[in-house]
Protein backbone atom coordinates (compact mmCIF):
# COMPACT_ATOMS: atom_id res chain seq x y z
CA UNK A 1 0.00 0.00 0.00
CA UNK A 2 0.71 3.57 -1.05
CA UNK A 3 1.94 5.37 2.62
CA UNK A 4 0.64 9.13 2.50
CA UNK A 5 2.42 12.39 4.49
CA UNK A 6 1.25 15.77 4.64
CA UNK A 7 3.98 18.28 5.65
CA UNK A 8 1.83 21.67 6.31
CA UNK A 9 -1.21 21.42 9.41
CA UNK A 10 -2.66 25.05 7.76
CA UNK A 11 -6.27 24.92 6.08
CA UNK A 12 -5.15 23.30 2.96
CA UNK A 13 -3.21 20.68 4.47
CA UNK A 14 -5.72 20.11 7.21
CA UNK A 15 -8.23 19.79 4.13
CA UNK A 16 -6.25 16.85 2.49
CA UNK A 17 -6.21 14.79 6.04
CA UNK A 18 -10.11 15.52 5.71
CA UNK A 19 -10.33 14.34 2.51
CA UNK A 20 -8.10 11.83 3.02
CA UNK A 21 -9.76 10.61 6.44
CA UNK A 22 -12.84 10.24 4.67
CA UNK A 23 -11.74 7.96 2.13
CA UNK A 24 -10.10 5.39 5.01
CA UNK A 25 -6.94 6.51 4.03
CA UNK A 26 -3.94 6.52 6.83
CA UNK A 27 -1.60 9.53 6.99
CA UNK A 28 1.55 10.97 8.79
CA UNK A 29 0.71 14.83 8.99
CA UNK A 30 3.53 17.25 10.02
CA UNK A 31 4.20 21.23 10.82
CA UNK A 32 7.57 22.80 11.85
CA UNK A 33 6.06 22.95 15.68
CA UNK A 34 6.18 19.36 16.23
CA UNK A 35 4.15 16.35 16.60
CA UNK A 36 2.62 17.21 19.85
CA UNK A 37 1.14 20.58 18.20
CA UNK A 38 -1.23 18.31 16.16
CA UNK A 39 -2.34 15.84 18.46
CA UNK A 40 -6.06 17.60 18.44
CA UNK A 41 -6.03 18.41 14.71
CA UNK A 42 -4.96 14.45 14.54
CA UNK A 43 -7.92 13.41 16.59
CA UNK A 44 -10.15 15.89 14.91
CA UNK A 45 -9.17 13.75 11.39
CA UNK A 46 -9.16 10.22 12.62
CA UNK A 47 -7.07 8.65 10.27
CA UNK A 48 -4.42 11.19 10.85
CA UNK A 49 -0.52 10.38 12.64
CA UNK A 50 1.25 13.22 14.01
CA UNK A 51 4.91 13.02 12.92
CA UNK A 52 8.15 14.98 12.16
CA UNK A 53 8.34 16.73 8.99
CA UNK A 54 11.45 14.20 7.84
CA UNK A 55 9.27 11.34 8.89
CA UNK A 56 5.93 12.54 6.73
CA UNK A 57 8.60 12.97 4.15
CA UNK A 58 9.60 9.88 3.77
CA UNK A 59 5.92 8.80 2.85
CA UNK A 60 5.89 7.29 -1.09
CA UNK A 61 3.29 9.92 -2.08
CA UNK A 62 3.96 13.55 0.16
CA UNK A 63 1.72 16.61 0.38
CA UNK A 64 3.24 19.86 0.70
CA UNK A 65 1.27 22.73 2.08
CA UNK A 66 3.09 25.32 3.18
CA UNK A 67 3.27 28.77 3.08
CA UNK A 68 5.31 29.77 0.14
CA UNK A 69 7.92 31.92 1.92
CA UNK A 70 8.49 28.67 4.74
CA UNK A 71 9.10 26.63 1.76
CA UNK A 72 12.83 26.54 1.55
CA UNK A 73 13.58 25.81 5.45
CA UNK A 74 10.61 23.57 5.36
CA UNK A 75 12.03 21.31 3.05
CA UNK A 76 15.89 21.15 3.64
CA UNK A 77 18.31 18.56 4.72
CA UNK A 78 14.65 15.99 3.75
CA UNK A 79 16.51 14.68 0.09
CA UNK A 80 17.51 12.30 -1.28
CA UNK A 81 13.72 11.96 -2.38
CA UNK A 82 14.82 9.03 -4.66
CA UNK A 83 11.78 9.47 -6.77
CA UNK A 84 8.94 9.50 -4.29
CA UNK A 85 5.80 11.68 -5.93
CA UNK A 86 5.24 15.43 -4.09
CA UNK A 87 2.38 16.90 -4.36
CA UNK A 88 2.93 20.98 -4.82
CA UNK A 89 -0.19 22.03 -3.09
CA UNK A 90 1.39 25.35 -3.10
CA UNK A 91 0.36 28.53 -4.36
CA UNK A 92 3.26 31.54 -4.29
CA UNK A 93 1.45 34.42 -2.24
CA UNK A 94 2.10 35.77 1.26
CA UNK A 95 -0.43 35.79 3.33
CA UNK A 96 -1.96 38.08 5.19
CA UNK A 97 -1.43 40.42 2.07
CA UNK A 98 -2.26 38.04 -0.59
CA UNK A 99 0.65 39.67 -2.48
CA UNK A 100 2.28 37.91 -5.52
CA UNK A 101 5.74 36.80 -5.12
CA UNK A 102 8.06 38.15 -8.13
CA UNK A 103 9.40 34.31 -9.40
CA UNK A 104 11.35 35.83 -12.10
CA UNK A 105 9.06 34.53 -15.30
CA UNK A 106 8.79 30.72 -13.76
CA UNK A 107 6.29 28.44 -13.28
CA UNK A 108 5.56 28.35 -9.26
CA UNK A 109 6.10 24.40 -9.83
CA UNK A 110 9.00 24.84 -11.17
CA UNK A 111 10.31 27.18 -8.76
CA UNK A 112 8.72 24.42 -6.07
CA UNK A 113 10.83 20.92 -7.74
CA UNK A 114 14.23 22.70 -7.42
CA UNK A 115 13.52 22.65 -3.47
CA UNK A 116 13.13 18.59 -4.44
CA UNK A 117 15.77 17.39 -6.10
CA UNK A 118 15.02 13.96 -7.08
CA UNK A 119 11.57 14.05 -6.13
CA UNK A 120 8.71 13.12 -8.77
CA UNK A 121 6.52 16.61 -8.36
CA UNK A 122 3.23 16.71 -9.43
CA UNK A 123 0.93 19.71 -9.13
CA UNK A 124 -2.52 19.58 -7.85
CA UNK A 125 -4.82 20.15 -4.63
CA UNK A 126 -4.08 23.88 -4.43
CA UNK A 127 -7.07 25.71 -7.13
CA UNK A 128 -10.10 25.05 -4.20
CA UNK A 129 -10.04 26.91 -0.72
CA UNK A 130 -9.85 24.73 1.70
CA UNK A 131 -13.53 24.61 2.76
CA UNK A 132 -14.34 23.31 -0.67
CA UNK A 133 -11.01 20.90 -0.70
CA UNK A 134 -11.75 19.30 2.59
CA UNK A 135 -15.80 18.75 1.86
CA UNK A 136 -17.42 16.17 0.13
CA UNK A 137 -16.88 16.06 -3.56
CA UNK A 138 -19.74 14.72 -4.11
CA UNK A 139 -21.84 17.72 -5.62
CA UNK A 140 -25.02 18.75 -7.50
CA UNK A 141 -24.69 14.79 -8.86
CA UNK A 142 -21.53 14.91 -9.92
CA UNK A 143 -18.11 15.36 -8.72
CA UNK A 144 -15.91 18.19 -7.56
CA UNK A 145 -12.99 19.13 -10.50
CA UNK A 146 -9.60 19.02 -9.05
CA UNK A 147 -6.67 19.69 -11.62
CA UNK A 148 -3.39 18.30 -11.90
CA UNK A 149 -0.20 18.74 -13.97
CA UNK A 150 2.97 17.10 -14.09
CA UNK A 151 6.22 15.94 -16.12
CA UNK A 152 6.54 12.27 -14.86
CA UNK A 153 3.58 10.40 -16.38
CA UNK A 154 3.65 7.60 -13.93
CA UNK A 155 3.62 9.99 -10.96
CA UNK A 156 0.85 11.91 -12.50
CA UNK A 157 -1.10 8.48 -12.81
CA UNK A 158 -0.72 7.42 -9.23
CA UNK A 159 -2.05 11.10 -7.90
CA UNK A 160 -4.83 11.15 -10.62
CA UNK A 161 -6.18 7.59 -9.15
CA UNK A 162 -5.74 9.15 -5.69
CA UNK A 163 -7.66 11.56 -6.33
CA UNK A 164 -10.34 9.38 -7.92
CA UNK A 165 -10.52 7.33 -5.02
CA UNK A 166 -11.06 10.68 -2.59
CA UNK A 167 -14.34 11.45 -5.03
CA UNK A 168 -12.96 14.25 -7.06
CA UNK A 169 -12.99 14.39 -10.87
CA UNK A 170 -8.95 15.11 -11.61
CA UNK A 171 -8.44 16.90 -15.08
CA UNK A 172 -5.01 16.86 -16.74
CA UNK A 173 -3.50 20.00 -17.36
CA UNK A 174 -0.63 18.67 -18.67
CA UNK A 175 3.22 19.37 -18.28
CA UNK A 176 4.44 21.66 -15.39
CA UNK A 177 5.55 24.55 -17.80
CA UNK A 178 1.78 24.74 -19.22
CA UNK A 179 -0.37 23.05 -16.71
CA UNK A 180 1.25 24.51 -14.20
CA UNK A 181 0.86 27.95 -14.77
CA UNK A 182 -2.88 27.55 -15.69
CA UNK A 183 -3.91 26.15 -12.60
CA UNK A 184 -1.42 28.77 -10.15
CA UNK A 185 -2.72 31.81 -8.42
CA UNK A 186 -2.31 34.60 -9.07
CA UNK A 187 -1.79 34.15 -12.72
CA UNK A 188 -3.80 31.16 -14.03
CA UNK A 189 -7.48 31.39 -15.08
CA UNK A 190 -8.25 27.95 -13.02
CA UNK A 191 -7.63 28.40 -9.09
CA UNK A 192 -11.05 29.37 -7.25
CA UNK A 193 -13.34 28.00 -9.78
CA UNK A 194 -15.95 24.94 -8.05
CA UNK A 195 -16.52 23.03 -11.37
CA UNK A 196 -18.75 19.87 -11.10
CA UNK A 197 -17.97 16.87 -13.60
CA UNK A 198 -21.70 15.41 -14.43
Amino acid sequence: MTTLGIIGAGGVGAAIGRSLARSGLPFLIANRRGPDSLRTLADELGLATPATVAEAAQADLVFVAVNWSKLPAALAGLGPWNGRIVVDANNPLEAPLFKPVDLGGRASTQVFADLVPGARVVKGFNTLPPELLGADPQEGGGRRVLFLSGDDAGAKAEVAALVDRLGFAGIDLGGLETGGRLGQFPGGPLPGLNLVRL
